[in-house]
């Protein structure tokens, strides 16, 4: 008999329907196509280059985790993290500052080049470490449903398992290094920054990875 298999976030291994796909995605799409049509018109109004970077970066992601909802139904508190952090990483690169804050040169005044504290905390550092430990608990999310497809009992956050995501959004902050460094390649006026700069980045990303697992962990507790 050939029977197609339904995804993982579409039916249980009981044959019992989930939601649709798209239930819950209208606001959170809405804020996000909203805050994009926001930014290209504050781009374009500014002169702030970048703005195809970022749409193209969007139209990737986007798409992406559309796809990755599908088949492991993302919770509102997941979809809405990452409609924030589009919202910071564009704003990041195409909002400018005021020219009295204090702000990395060589390149448009924009919040990934503000210090927050100088010398010590950037603006990039904090959204890469907000980024990429939402991406970590993503990987939990998507781990624990794949156990719990094969297995029905409940999935526990153990070390081991956590070690995996927080490698797994690890390994995606250093995608992403790679990604900036071919836009230093093609576009050597980006705001990417230095070597230094990319050795910051990947700090960011361990400690927002650290942060993730530890409050996945917590709240294992707390549930029991």
């Amino acid at each position: 008999m050939n029977e197609r298999q339904p995804a993982f976030g579409n039916s249980n291994k009981r044959g019992v329907t989930t939601r649709p796909a798209w239930a819950g995605l209208g606001p959170v799409l809405a804020f996000t196509g909203t805050y994009i049509v926001a930014f290209v018109i504050v781009s374009i109004a500014t002169g702030t280059s970048g703005l195809a970077i970022y749409l193209g970066l969007m139209g990737v992601l986007v798409p992406s985790l559309y796809l990755l909802h599908r088949n492991y139904p993302f919770s509102r508190g997941l979809m809405w993290s990452f409609s924030a952090w589009g919202f910071v990483h564009m704003a990041g690169g195409l909002a400018p500052i005021p020219s009295r804050w204090f702000y990395e040169g060589g390149g448009d005044s924009v919040l990934y080049s503000w210090w927050l504290i100088p010398g010590y905390l950037k603006y990039d550092h904090v959204v890469h470490a907000y980024g990429f430990g939402i991406t970590t608990w993503l990987c939990w999310h998507i781990l624990k449903s794949i156990l719990r497809f094969f297995n029905e009992s409940p999935v526990r956050p153990t070390s081991g398992i956590l070690i995996l995501c927080a490698a797994g959004g690890m390994g995606f902050g250093a995608l992403n290094e790679v990604v900036e460094f071919i836009f230093t390649l093609v576009m050597p006026d980006t705001n990417v920054g230095d070597y230094q700069n990319t050795g910051w980045d990947l700090v960011a990303n361990l400690i927002g990875a650290l942060v993730a697992v530890t409050l996945i962990r917590h709240g294992d507790k707390c549930r029991q």
